[in-house]
């Protein structure tokens, strides 16, 4: 059975898309860009860019019933390759961070890394993912 997941701390869709979709206890998370969902706004740095994108996922998660630690895949997606040092640092960082709340053992997701030539509103990385039980 198919259910839909929104959680209002993420951005609303902007589109024909839903932030989530719960399939059979698999959820799968549309692409994340990092705005703040109480501002609208992103913040420059692709350190605060990633970070934000990771709590919009985590948030929508938790609506869910899951967490980051329940993400099985991502995939990021940079305007810049070059970007990529910082946000594995700061994507290394949030996964520890959780697990460490969840009181387990560090279990990075599975994880494809792209650069594309553009991503909506300039933002510099955007994140989805596949998370279950």
């Amino acid at each position: 059975m198919k259910s839909l997941i929104a959680s209002p701390l993420a951005p609303k869709a902007v589109g024909p898309y839903s932030q989530a979709l719960n399939l059979n206890g698999t959820v799968f998370v549309s692409g994340q860009l990092p705005v703040d969902p109480a501002t609208g706004t992103m913040a420059p740095t692709i350190d605060d860019q990633t970070r934000q994108s990771l709590t919009n996922l985590r948030n929508i998660l938790r609506e869910g019933g899951l967490d980051l630690t329940d993400i099985v895949k991502t995939t990021v997606l940079l305007a810049d390759i070059q970007d990529f040092a910082p946000m594995n640092a700061v994507y290394a960082e949030v996964f520890e961070a959780a697990a460490r709340e969840a009181g387990v053992a560090p279990v990075f997701p599975a994880r494809v890394c792209y650069q594309v030539a553009a991503l909506p509103m300039n933002a510099r990385v955007e994140i989805d993912c596949i998370a279950g039980k």
